[in-house]
């Protein structure tokens, strides 16, 4: 029995045919692999500064301010005690203390992002 010779062919190039689809298939389906994050242009403000310096001066003026009103808290909550001599702790004494424990909190994770 002869076997035809256009059968052969279409065999022979579905074979070929196959791989090659799936390659390009894969190939199309991988993305691009995202430029180095060093090598992206550092973000600016509208004045040409950098955007991450302005930040971290903002955060140093903020951080600044906050440790002043820490200094004058425990200012205040020092002379509250020495004016009752140790006996009494006034609500207004723990208010502060609060207070005091939160700008602390507040410092404390602004100098941890840098």
């Amino acid at each position: 029995m002869p076997i035809p010779t256009s059968f052969i062919s279409v065999q022979s190039s579905r074979r070929l045919l196959a791989p090659l689809l799936f390659l390009a298939s894969t190939l199309a389906a991988q993305q691009l692999p995202a430029p180095p994050p060093g090598r992206e242009e550092p973000k600016r403000l509208p004045d040409g500064r950098l955007w991450s310096e302005a930040v971290i001066k903002a955060n140093y003026e903020a951080n600044l301010k906050d440790l002043e009103r820490m200094r004058q808290i425990l200012d205040n909550i020092q002379k509250e005690i020495e004016e009752t001599r140790g006996h009494v702790l006034s609500i207004k004494a723990l208010k502060d203390l609060d207070e005091l424990e939160r700008l602390s909190k507040r410092v404390r994770s602004r100098m941890r992002r840098h």
